[in-house]
């Protein structure tokens, strides 16, 4: 039985534990055909204001990127074996302004929620790299499961939110 939370703050840190743990989600994204691609990556996660806001260092792929241009809504899924699990529905937005990836270089590197990341420098030079790709990802629902007694509890931005990012969603298809 999934029940619903009204904050954040109160599934937070259940959250941060599986995410920091588990460190790897699925990302998924949809094609054209509504056809679903999956690919394993490691995005990091602070709490701004109350909410959460994710962002993902990357590659621009051709595959993704096309994926996100047509439709920015994307899953992230975390599991572990004993089956703690965390699914986040979230808009992903391409980012470019340079304190932005400066920001998200360090979340990496000091690992956010602890455990989740790594030191870009294996892969990146800097934040101003132009290989590295950062994306912005605002969650509009946060699922967080329990494994020994599956026990569900849902986070979701309140429906002012939702309507927004659905919009801007939209918006960013045309």
């Amino acid at each position: 039985m999934s029940t619903k939370v009204g904050r954040f703050a109160e599934l937070e840190p259940e959250f941060n534990s599986y995410v920091g743990a588990i460190n790897y989600a699925t990302m998924v994204t949809v094609d054209s055909k509504y056809r679903p691609r999956t690919r394993v990556l490691i995005p990091v996660w602070e709490n701004v204001d109350g909410q959460p806001l994710g962002w993902l260092a990357t590659y621009r792929t051709p595959v993704k990127e096309a994926h996100l241009a047509r439709n920015p809504h994307t899953n992230f899924s975390y599991w572990a074996p004993g089956n703690n699990s965390v699914a986040i529905d979230a808009v992903a937005t391409g980012v470019e302004d340079r304190a932005d990836k400066e920001h998200v270089w360090e979340l990496y590197r000091r690992t956010s929620p602890r455990g989740a990341g790594y030191h870009l420098g294996q892969f990146w030079r800097s934040p101003a790299d132009p290989k590295l790709r950062v994306l912005r990802l605002e969650p509009w629902r946060i699922q967080v499961i329990r494994g020994r007694d599956l026990r569900s509890r849902i986070w979701q931005a309140d429906p002012g939110a939702r309507n927004q990012l659905a919009e801007k969603a939209l918006s960013s298809l045309s």
